[in-house]
């Protein structure tokens, strides 16, 4: 490319040489020299250019979530973040967790974009994922995330322990409903699961029904207990 354009610009005097014999050496030389100084000021931008581009691939500028509160026991406020980059066609979303430091500053923790699913998945050819963005609690110490999941609800809960986030408790509320809407013949699937001591309790009842269809009680051991980061928002389905 450099090189068409040099020849290029050689071409342009030289055939301004034929139509303008009049003008002088010096002449030509300052012309050739403009030429060459322009091509190099556009090579200069489009290469700043680039590298902005580059830099800023990942623009996670609009915030949609913040909390604040003690998740370390400190006694100091952490803080949680969500943002979103809306210079991607997805709508990818990031969690960021701020633990206090004891110079009072805070200092990033966690980083995931994958515990969250984009606003327009790639697998819905850009459709509406058909879920809003989780909400965020910390409460006693605990960080709590709840989702919308199809018919019905997850909450997940993260303890910190020795430097990481852990999956200690979800929270799980189902129902079978086929249409948009849920009656008295609709069956909700209640999801309690200690993951510290593995027991898993599912209990099942209708719609205003005083009395409970059954409960169902298992045991399932998860070691090592699953970090925040290392988490997909697929991973609903495996609780």
């Amino acid at each position: 490319m450099k090189n068409y354009i040099v020849l290029s610009a050689i071409s342009f005097l030289f055939g301004f040489s034929l139509l303008g014999q009049n003008k002088t050496d010096l002449e030509k030389s300052k012309l050739f020299e403009k030429v060459k100084n322009t091509h190099a000021y556009r090579e200069s931008y489009v290469q700043k250019t680039d590298t902005s581009f580059l830099k800023n691939k990942n623009n996670y500028t609009y915030q949609v979530r913040e909390e604040f509160g003690d998740l370390n026991r400190d006694g100091k406020m952490d803080k949680l973040t969500v943002k979103m980059d809306t210079l991607d066609e997805t709508n990818p979303l990031r969690l960021e967790i701020f633990l206090s430091q004891p110079t009072g500053k805070l200092s990033l923790a966690v980083c995931s974009d994958k515990i969250i699913e984009p606003q327009y998945p790639a697998e819905k050819l850009g459709k509406y994922s058909g879920y809003q963005i989780p909400d965020f609690i910390i409460e006693k110490g605990i960080l709590k995330m709840w989702s919308e999941i199809k018919g019905g609800n997850i909450t997940y809960h993260f303890k910190y322990n020795r430097g990481n986030f852990e999956l200690i408790y979800v929270e799980k509320l189902t129902n079978n409903a086929t249409k948009s809407y849920v009656d008295e013949n609709t069956i909700f699937t209640e999801t309690k699961f200690d993951l510290v001591t593995g027991l898993r309790t599912d209990t099942r009842d209708k719609l205003g029904s005083a009395k409970v269809l059954d409960v169902r009680k298992k045991r399932v051991l998860i070691r090592p207990l699953p970090k925040i980061q290392d988490m997909k928002f697929s991973d609903k389905d495996l609780y």
